[in-house]
This record gives C-alpha cells, sequence and structure tokens, in this order.
C-alpha cells in the first residue's frame, strides 16, 4: 500500500494545500469524501475562526482532514493547535516556521504531523524534529513561498534521497502525469492547491476559476523579491501595482499591509482583481476544465497509470 495512504487513511495519495484565509469547509471535505486529504488553511485567522472552520468540515465528512498552520503568520499557534486537540483532527501540516517545539504534543495525541519544507536542510531537521510526513514544495506553487526559489523537479529527488519518512511534491501539480512524474522523482504522493480552485465545488469567485481557465504558461508572477517576501500570484491589474510599487521602492511593512489575507479574499471570493489579488500556481496554464473534486481524482489515478505504462513501454 501507499504509505502516504496507510498513514493518513486516506485512498488517494493526493493532498490539498493550504489556502490561508480562502480554505473552506465545503472544498476541503468535498477532498477528502472523495478519497484524498483535504485541508482547511489556519492562515491569519483567529481561533475561534479556525474552530468554526474545523467543526464546519467535520460535519461535512467522516473522513480524515488536515488543518494547515503556517507558523510565523497564524494568529495564535498554542491556541489553535490546542484546538486540533480537542476536535480530534487527525492530521496537521505545519508550514513557514520551526515546526520542532510543536511537533511532540501534537504526536502526543496521536496527530499525524505533516512538515512543509523548501530544502535539504529543513527536511533533515523536521525528519529528526518527528515529522511523519514531508511536503517538498518548489517555488512554482502558488502564494507564500521560499527565498531559495529552487524548483519542484530539483528539490524533490534531494529531499528524498536525504530522509526516510514519505515525501509530498507540491509545487507544479495539476494532472496525472504530474502525479507519474512526482513518483519518479522519488515522492509517495502530491500536493495540490491551485488545481482545486478549478473544481465545482469550490466555492470561489467565478472570475478567478474562469481566469485559471483562460492562464497560459506565462500568467503567473513572484512578488515581493525587493523586502524577501516570497510570493507567487496571477498577474492582474492589482499584481502589476505591486510590481510598480516594488520598482519604485516599498518597504517591507508596506508589501505587507498591500498582500493582507483580507486583500486575498477580496480577489479570490469576490473577484475585485482591482484591488485585490488571486495566488497562483505556475501549473495554472495546464488547467483546462473545471471537473467535480471527484472527477479530478479518479481521472488523475488514471491517467498517472497510463503514463506508467507509456514510460514503460518506452523503455523497452
Amino acid at each position: 500500500m501507499n504509505p502516504v495512504c496507510e498513514k493518513l487513511n486516506i485512498k488517494f495519495p493526493i493532498i490539498q494545500g493550504g489556502m490561508g484565509n480562502v480554505s473552506n469547509a465545503e472544498l476541503a471535505s468535498a477532498i477528502s469524501n472523495a478519497g484524498g486529504l483535504g485541508t482547511i488553511g489556519a492562515g491569519t485567522m483567529p481561533a475561534d475562526e479556525v474552530e468554526k472552520l474545523i467543526v464546519a468540515t467535520k460535519g461535512m465528512t467522516d473522513r480524515p482532514f488536515a488543518v494547515n498552520v503556517p507558523l510565523t503568520v497564524a494568529s495564535d499557534v498554542k491556541a489553535i493547535l490546542q484546538l486540533l486537540i480537542k476536535h480530534n483532527v487527525e492530521v496537521v501540516s505545519l508550514s513557514a516556521g520551526n515546526p520542532a517545539p510543536y511537533i511532540p504534543k501534537l504526536k502526543e495525541h496521536g496527530i499525524k504531523v505533516i512538515t512543509v519544507i523548501a530544502s535539504v536542510y529543513h527536511a533533515k531537521k523536521a525528519e529528526a524534529a518527528g515529522a511523519d510526513l514531508l511536503v517538498a514544495e518548489g517555488y512554482e506553487a502558488a502564494g507564500l513561498n521560499s527565498p531559495f526559489e529552487t524548483t519542484t523537479m530539483v528539490l524533490l529527488p534531494q529531499v528524498c534521497r536525504s530522509v526516510s519518512i514519505p515525501v509530498i511534491a507540491a509545487g507544479g501539480i495539476a494532472d496525472g502525469s504530474g502525479l507519474a512524474a512526482a513518483f519518479a522523482l522519488g515522492a509517495q504522493g502530491v500536493q495540490m492547491g491551485t488545481r482545486f480552485i478549478a473544481t465545482k465545488e469550490a466555492p470561489f469567485h467565478e472570475i478567478y476559476k474562469t481566469s485559471l481557465l483562460q492562464a497560459d504558461d506565462t500568467k503567473t508572477m513572484i512578488v515581493g523579491r525587493s523586502i524577501g517576501k516570497i510570493r507567487r500570484i496571477y498577474d492582474t491589474p492589482y499584481a502589476q501595482k505591486l510590481i510598480q510599487l516594488e520598482k519604485n521602492g516599498v518597504t517591507q511593512e508596506e508589501f505587507l499591509e498591500l498582500t493582507t489575507e483580507d486583500l486575498h479574499i477580496l480577489g479570490a471570493v469576490k473577484g475585485d482583481l482591482e484591488n485585490g489579488f488571486i495566488n497562483s500556481g505556475q501549473i495554472a496554464g495546464a488547467i483546462t476544465n473545471i471537473p467535480t473534486v471527484k472527477e479530478l481524482l479518479e481521472t488523475m489515478m488514471q491517467e498517472a497509470k497510463e503514463t506508467v505504462s507509456l514510460l514503460n513501454n518506452r523503455l523497452k
């Protein structure tokens, strides 16, 4: 059995990335119900809002789901982790910070811990701290990203050779061929964010979904390099404003005020691309339809098997 599926008690080795404050119970539960691992993100939300999301998700699925906690930006890490224990959340994803102080307490309560990393060094540290699984995320991925800017294809095999726990690939994956490629590079599963936006169950603005369908391979951009806060977003009028402000010189404080989760919600949920932004991974250009989550996962698994069979024939 696939080790990711075995450890997480899921059918397919496909998990949802944390989507910050725009994550929701509808999409997370649909992914879990379809056999993947749905995820809700704590983002910068206060603990009571995170609790509402947990309760809502539990009301929509009896399957395992994860909560992502971005350690350096979450409102109250200790309070949120206590909520996860209180509500018997089965899987926790820790990102954007040092997970070592929190892993032992979570594992005491039988919670599986996934740690998101972007370097071999941090992969080894997370394994030593007791993480159960790793997500190796390349900078093709949407949203907040590593300043190393290492691509998935370069990062993944190096991480897989450096640790003994299962590794999940993230960044630039949206279909079965991407899943097969991740396995070929040593991963045991994949994490996706952008691809799940373009599904029927995802309660995001139609402008967001349509933008992904219309994207080509150059439609995303990196902002925040000038102040050391890398973020990949979709190329919109607001994104161009951010780039121009960086060219003119912007402080870190000013930039962070212009990329708050409230402005993310304005773009993703309300569809205002003049005054808010939308996250998007580079894989947006490969998205051509809006299936149900169930259709997406089942198609990906079938495509992955067909890709492996094709490769076997080519290697004869």
